[in-house]
């Protein structure tokens, strides 16, 4: 330890010059003359990082999701956090039971060589002077103004500046103390909204946590250190002040030396002023209680005293500030760039008439092509995650699946009655005339019934294939008018009632091919005298085995095993009930066919329709009408996207003014040379 006569031997106090050159001799305790409670000798080297961390805070880059280095001081309700800061700053805080500090407390201290210390609070957009002498009921004013006159507390923060003789060049979050049991007049999650609000501040990684821990208690049981070792677990940007050293000295030198809690950036005992002890009697009796104290004397010189704790700070935030710099700036061009990008997106405001129509006919060109592109061509780049939007496949299997359900509905067979339908018809269709010769009337009775159970399936098809296509149309619409909100409600409107006739459209045509199915029978198509040919060569066959009376079951081709007996007695039937049984197989397979395959030309030529005729026809007339307000209404830019605009351009301004603040100061270290460990 030095010493050194003061000039000035008005004052006793213990002043502290630290050395970043060489971290282990940077204590040099002194009592001289002067009032400066604390004094940092390379202010002038970490001023110029703090400004810009400052400048930054100030410009509310935090709220463009950019995060910067901070010192962070939590603690356990009555931990000694307020005494501590108080014992940094040199100045009082407000005291009282309860929680003190309600909102976070941004104290940015500055040492200034002139005699007048200066001191404002900065909130809700104004700057409040103030003074040492009235500096706590200020702070409470303020607190009242942002969390309001109870006991609540607020995530709105108040800005402390303090430019004083004398104090280390520090920026600190002071935040609410941990307390768990509300008292009267606090909200019953008290716990709940103090915890959150700690946690959003302590778990950027540029974030230092300076927990404040009283020697009265066991470390590992305060809150304070539980929270941070869930956002630091390794300890590496965790400080530890142990305040109340006086109060409990028994053990304190095995508590600090084992840290059973982890703490990285190790411990700092101090004692705080107690009563009405000035800033400089408090400093001095630190110095003598660790100096002269039978067990606090033991504890390492390098670990104890308000002094020891600025300069770990200043040197702490300094290395933080600089090691955070190249990867601030990189955030803020990232969003600086984003910003820019989605501005330039934005529609421009536009004055005439020929310029809405221009970006109206680029809104329906880039909708048509998105359309053509997913509905026709099958590309779907424009949405390659959104399996939704890659239309020609979902429609190929919405297709697929009405085929698979048609067919399903056809491949029912009763192993019991079987043919008795056919012979119920043949018995009610007969007349005067040759024997086996087959009644038309019998046959397209049997088809009207098939057509008819079958009907439904048709139906549903096309309504669900035009909910499909309207959510897909809209969506795409939508997403090419985004800029244009004033435009949408018209752009819905006409897609809506375009694919409503639309849809009403193709219910007509099934129903009309349904009911041609109803009213004929035919078809060219070979396949169906292959297939009656080879089902009626089983014929011969399975009338001999109907008849043998020793058979109760009989395997019938792919019609699978079935009952026989019921059938015996209709043998003057039989070969006319298989000859229509077989006949209808063959056909229905041919009108299942038909059905699907008609289905799907009607649809694609629908498509076609809409993409390239019927969609901007429908969204002219839709805007042109009497609730379309006509082209003109593009001109009209919506609240939302004036807002939108206003909010871009002040984000663009601020961060650019960020950007150079952060450039110049890097510019002046890497021509200085300078390096802050």
């Amino acid at each position: 330890m030095v010493t050194q006569k003061s000039s000035n031997p008005k004052k006793n106090a213990i002043v502290v010059y630290t050395n970043p050159e060489n971290e282990e001799s940077a204590l040099v305790v002194q009592r001289q003359a002067t009032t400066a409670p604390i004094v940092s000798s390379y202010n002038d080297r970490i001023r110029p990082l703090l400004d810009v961390v400052d400048r930054l805070r100030h410009l509310q880059v935090m709220k463009e999701g950019i995060q910067l280095p901070t010192i962070v001081v939590v603690g356990d309700q009555s931990s000694g956090k307020s005494s501590v800061l108080e014992s940094l700053a040199g100045i009082s805080l407000p005291r009282g039971q309860g929680i003190c500090t309600r909102v976070p407390l941004i104290m940015r201290l500055q040492n200034n060589s002139t005699s007048t210390p200066e001191l404002f609070l900065e909130y809700n957009e104004k700057v409040v002077p103030t003074d040492e002498e009235h500096i706590a009921d200020a702070i409470k004013v303020a607190t009242e103004e942002i969390a309001g006159r109870g006991k609540g507390i607020s995530n709105a923060s108040l800005t402390l500046v303090v430019k004083k003789n004398g104090v280390p060049d520090l920026t600190m979050v002071d935040l609410p103390g941990i307390t768990r049991v509300p008292v009267h007049g606090q909200p019953e999650n008290i716990y709940e909204q103090i915890r959150d609000i700690i946690m959003e501040y302590i778990k950027p990684e540029e974030s230092i946590i300076l927990n404040v821990l009283s020697a009265t208690v066991d470390f590992s049981t305060c809150e304070s250190i539980r929270m941070s070792r869930q956002v630091d677990k390794t300890g590496d940007r965790t400080l530890a002040v142990v305040t109340k050293a006086d109060k409990a000295p028994e053990g304190l030198l095995e508590k600090v030396t084992a840290d059973d809690v982890n703490i990285g950036l190790g411990y700092v005992c101090v004692r705080n002023r107690i009563g009405d002890e000035s800033y400089t009697e408090a400093r001095e009796e630190e110095f003598r209680l660790f100096d002269y104290h039978p067990l606090l004397s033991k504890i390492d010189k390098s670990i104890v005293g308000i002094p020891i704790l600025a300069h770990k700070l200043v040197q702490i935030q300094a290395t933080i500030i600089a090691r955070c710099l190249p990867e601030t700036v990189r955030k803020i061009t990232e969003k600086l760039n984003a910003n820019v990008t989605e501005l330039n997106r934005m529609p421009k405001a536009m004055s005439s008439t020929a310029e809405a129509l221009t970006a109206f006919m680029r809104i329906i060109g880039n909708a048509k092509e998105s359309l053509r592109k997913i509905l026709l061509r099958g590309e779907f780049e424009e949405y390659p995650d959104d399996e939704k939007m890659h239309c020609t496949a979902r429609l190929a299997e919405m297709l697929n699946k009405f085929s698979d359900e048609l067919q399903r509905s056809s491949e029912k067979y009763s192993t019991k009655n079987f043919l008795m339908d056919e012979i119920r018809v043949l018995e009610e269709a007969k007349g005067i005339g040759l024997p086996n010769f087959l009644p038309r009337t019998a046959f397209l009775t049997i088809l009207q019934g098939k057509v008819k159970s079958i009907s439904s399936n048709p139906v549903g098809f096309i309504e669900d294939v035009w909910e499909y296509l309207e959510e897909v149309v809209v969506t795409i619409l939508m997403y090419h008018s985004d800029n244009y909100p004033q435009l949408q409600l018209s752009l819905r409107r006409a897609a809506h009632n375009l694919i409503a006739r639309m849809k009403d459209t193709s219910l007509s045509k099934v129903r009309e091919m349904v009911e041609m199915e109803k009213l004929a029978d035919y078809t060219c198509n070979p396949d169906y005298m292959t297939e009656w040919n080879n089902l009626m060569a089983l014929q011969d066959n399975f009338i001999e085995e109907v008849l043998d009376e020793k058979k109760e079951r009989v395997q019938l081709g792919i019609f699978g095993e079935i009952e026989v007996a019921h059938l015996r007695m209709f043998a003057l039937v039989l070969q006319q009930a298989i000859d229509l049984k077989m006949r209808m197989t063959a056909y229905w397979k041919v009108v299942l066919r038909r059905l699907v395959d008609c289905m799907a030309l009607h649809l694609l030529f629908s498509v076609n329709n809409l993409v390239d005729k019927d969609m901007d026809t429908e969204i002219v007339n839709e805007l042109m009408g009497p609730r379309g307000g006509g082209i003109e209404r593009i001109l009209e830019e919506s609240p939302a996207l004036a807002v939108k605009r206003k909010k871009l351009t002040s984000s663009i301004n601020m961060l650019k003014e960020a950007k150079d603040v952060v450039a110049n100061i890097m510019d002046r270290i890497a021509a200085n040379g300078e390096e802050v460990d």
